[in-house]
């Protein structure tokens, strides 16, 4: 994955490529079916220059192998997971604090939507089907979708919490998950 290869051209499919990065050798070996030779060779000292190896673009790498094995899929739950997971904690801390369930509810949607957006931005964990739209379109996109989404969630989970003895958080994480569900079938449609 060093960036140093070679290919037959006719063995591959140009057309099907969506590389991110500087990682179009991992693109080839997932979209294409190709007979691969290995050469070995040792790297020597870096003379110049910094290397662009860090962290995050590992967490890239291991993002775009996971989104070129199950697609749209992979990258969602990742982000929904964090985004379920922490909407929980600030809900449940905020009722440690004494603040109504229902304010508190609406508190932690809006962390979640907005810090669920940085992240997908952070990390490029959009589709690599399909053409980005511009980061404001995507977010106004995501902020209108997940608005109605965390208000028709709060509003039942009212009517629950009211009329029933469930607790909650419970039916938070409920209605979360429902409203996971939800999200992932509204953005599989675009």
């Amino acid at each position: 994955m060093t960036g140093f290869f070679a290919v037959h051209r006719a063995t591959i499919d140009i057309s099907a490529l969506q590389p991110r990065g500087f990682k179009i050798l991992l693109e080839i070996l997932a979209r294409n079916t190709v007979t691969v030779v290995e050469e070995p060779f040792v790297f020597d000292e870096r003379q110049a220059g910094l290397s662009r190896a860090d962290f995050q673009q590992g967490v890239r790498v291991v993002t775009q192998l996971a989104a070129l094995r199950f697609g749209h899929l992979s990258g969602f739950v990742n982000i929904g997971a964090a985004g379920a997971v922490t909407n929980l904690l600030i809900m449940a801390g905020l009722q440690a604090l004494g603040v109504w369930y229902i304010a508190a509810a609406i508190i932690s949607a809006a962390v979640t939507i907005v810090g669920n957006f940085l992240l997908q931005e952070r990390f490029d964990f959009r589709d690599l089907r399909e053409p980005a739209a511009s980061g404001c379109i995507r977010f106004a996109r995501s902020f209108a979708f997940n608005g109605v989404e965390a208000t028709v969630r709060t509003a039942v989970l009212w009517a629950v919490v009211e009329t029933t003895t469930l607790p909650g958080i419970a039916m938070q994480a409920v209605l979360i998950g429902i409203g996971f569900m939800l999200r992932f079938f509204h953005h599989s449609q675009r």
